[in-house]
């Protein structure tokens, strides 16, 4: 029974994610549907909480101050929705839940930096998700073809309208 439940479990996780620690500071892409359109979202952050790392349900804490207040969003990593996550600091940390970031304001928010190839930490690949993105972009590209082809189609009708109007007007001035 274990494993048919494991097997289930892998096949709704990604192949490739990035790895992810706690001090590290990322860069979120998340896909927001709103109405009939699609768009993504970056949040940048701090990561405060890595849980169940190797799980289908691994999660990160992303903490982030905004106008004085601090933002923190908690994201799945291999949900569907997270297009792409980049390390662009990585923190020197001894804990994995930083909750005493919290308390912090300021200058005191600093983590010392630690050296990484930003690069091979980053270069990820996901031929799923590769192949799901350049899916959405060859649609939204056929459909603004067939926009700019509708528009062309009526542009061409009022031309043709317009010169026979042109034309009945010369013919009654003859």
């Amino acid at each position: 029974m274990n494993s048919l439940v494991k097997d289930v479990s892998d096949s709704f996780k990604k192949s490739a994610v990035v790895d992810v620690r706690s001090g590290d500071i990322v860069r979120v892409h998340q896909k927001i549907k709103e109405g009939s359109k699609e768009r993504v979202q970056v949040f940048e952050g701090l990561v405060i909480k890595v849980s169940k790392k190797n799980s289908h349900t691994a999660s990160i804490l992303v903490r982030r101050q905004t106008g004085g207040l601090g933002v923190e969003k908690s994201y799945l990593l291999h949900s569907p929705l997270v297009t792409k996550i980049e390390i662009t600091k990585r923190g020197k940390v001894r804990r994995n839940y930083l909750t005493y970031m919290r308390d912090l304001r300021g200058k005191s928010t600093r983590l010392t930096g630690k050296e990484f190839d930003r690069e091979e930490v980053n270069n990820v690949v996901d031929l799923e998700a590769e192949k799901a993105e350049a899916e959405l972009k060859a649609n939204a590209e056929a459909e603004h073809a067939k926009l700019e082809a509708e528009k062309a189609a009526e542009q061409a009708k009022e031309d043709a309208k317009a010169q026979a109007v042109i034309d009945a007007h010369k013919a009654s001035e003859q």
